[in-house]
């Protein structure tokens, strides 16, 4: 299975998509994305300064919006 940073306050999908059998690591700092595949985000500061360098070389999923089971949907349809 795949392996997917989650940030922290989002604890529900956390579970729901270690339920699923991935391996699921918990990003505190900006390291935490090494070696995912998928980073989950809550959406609420993306991007507030403008930035354009990212450190994951995956797809980020925001899940600002979404359930649990929507964002494992996603990660799903991602892996396929």
């Amino acid at each position: 299975m795949a392996r997917i940073g989650v940030e922290q306050s989002l604890s529900n999908i956390q579970q729901a998509l270690r339920d699923k059998g991935h391996d699921v690591v918990e990003l505190k700092q900006e390291s935490d994305t090494q070696g995912c595949d998928f980073c989950v985000i809550t959406g609420l500061d993306s991007n507030v300064m403008g930035m354009q360098d990212t450190s994951i070389q995956g797809s980020v999923i925001e899940a600002n919006g979404l359930t649990a089971d929507e964002v494992c949907q996603q990660v799903e349809n991602r892996i396929q």
